[in-house]
């Protein structure tokens, strides 16, 4: 994970957190050939990791034309689904959004790194049921997201990140829980070793053809126990998961984690 793959020193809570950056930075790479991962998860679980709504091929082509202008043309696809034609190229997974019924909803994506849901499980939604398990949303939130959708310029592109701590060290994590009925199996000095550090850099942009939205989610995971070479990393962390408000914390079940994550900070060099 690069240096500045930090979000938990910025924020305890939910928030928005876009921010504009160079179409340049639009997608960070760091993976030399996505399509060795995401192929055998398309051919043997695709409803959990691709699914498209009906009239979506049009946006699906210019999010291709996109991300070749980005990245170079894309290999010989055949008959794939442009969307994950262009999923192939990249770390990257793309979900796009178009306005249907005057809401914003989720008509094609490529998922071969969600934490905890699935493609088919997803596909169709509005951004209000999209949002719908994070605490306060619809209250804090949902307005101002619809705006941002809105008022989407072409040539912007916004970029946030969150953070999670879990027990996996794989990207495709389509379920809780099998991952969190390990938890038990984790001896505490080893907590910085075996909890991982998670993290999902986020990018939204316009289709100026198609007039649809670009999501993108990049996952990155470290071992926490990366931490324990970087005092000032290291205390920013800790202040940020023990100051995380009871509504992230309940949402990210960090409950599951606290005796093996203030193990680790107790003694970060025990591994």
């Amino acid at each position: 994970m690069s240096p500045h793959h930090r979000p938990w020193e910025e924020a305890a809570d939910f928030q928005i957190g876009l921010r504009p950056i160079a179409l340049a930075d639009w997608l960070e790479g760091g993976e030399a050939d996505p399509a060795l991962r995401k192929d055998p998860l398309f051919a043997s679980r695709r409803g959990l990791v691709w699914a498209e709504a009906e009239g979506s091929r049009a946006g699906q082509a210019e999010v291709l034309e996109m991300v070749e202008a980005a990245l170079g043309p894309a290999p010989t696809s055949g008959a794939l689904p442009p969307l994950y034609a262009a999923a192939r190229r990249t770390p990257d997974d793309l979900c796009l959004m178009e306005k249907r019924d005057g809401q914003w909803r989720l008509s094609a994506l490529s998922l071969s790194a969600g934490s905890f849901f699935t493609a088919e499980e997803v596909i169709g939604r509005s951004l209000a049921e999209l949002h719908g398990p994070v605490t306060g949303f619809a209250d804090r939130f949902l307005v101002r997201v619809q705006r941002i959708f809105e008022g989407l310029r072409p040539d912007l592109v916004l970029e946030r990140r969150n953070w999670t701590i879990l027990n996996s060290q794989d990207l495709h994590t389509p379920s809780a829980a099998p991952i969190r009925a390990r938890i038990g199996e984790i001896d505490p000095p080893q907590a910085g070793r075996r909890l991982q550090l998670r993290v999902e850099r986020q990018t939204l942009r316009r289709l100026p053809r198609t007039g649809g939205a670009l999501f993108t989610i990049r996952v990155w995971l470290t071992p926490l126990a990366s931490l324990a070479a970087d005092p000032d990393r290291l205390a920013a962390f800790a202040r940020a998961w023990r100051s995380a408000t009871p509504e992230l914390r309940a949402y990210k079940r960090f409950d599951l984690y606290d005796d093996l994550v203030e193990n680790f900070l107790r003694d970060p060099q025990s591994d």
